[in-house]
């Protein structure tokens, strides 16, 4: 007998477990920190190209709403490297349990976010 399948799924009501969500910030992470490559690179640059340039550039970090910003980008940066490390241990099938999936996926997205805090706070 042939299952019956749902006609209508309701993405509002399903709930993706912490592994699913973990894996799509690591790609939600990683796009981001492609496309923002422009702009680092372009302030990098700018930062090296002289000293009143320097400054200028400095005056443009320094406001709040580019400082949100780089935040952000920490963040991505974080969570892409912890979520990349455990993606190589579970390459190399390690972890693969589903109660250890769980863990390492709740661990990644709390080192993330602590040293995404302890690294802003330092730069702010």
């Amino acid at each position: 007998m042939q299952k019956q399948r749902p006609k209508h799924l309701d993405l509002a009501t399903i709930r993706l477990p912490i592994p699913g969500i973990v894996s799509i910030l690591h790609r939600v992470s990683g796009v981001a920190l492609f496309f923002s490559l422009p702009l680092l690179i372009y302030l990098l640059h700018g930062s090296l190209s002289s000293a009143e340039s320097f400054e200028t550039y400095r005056a443009v970090v320094a406001h709040p709403l580019m400082k949100i910003v780089l935040i952000g980008l920490l963040w991505a940066y974080m969570h892409h490297f912890c979520a990349g490390i455990r993606f190589l241990f579970l390459d190399i099938h390690k972890g693969l349990e589903l109660q250890t999936a769980r863990a390492t996926a709740k661990t990644v997205v709390v080192v993330s976010l602590a040293l995404t805090l302890i690294l802003g706070v330092a730069l702010w």
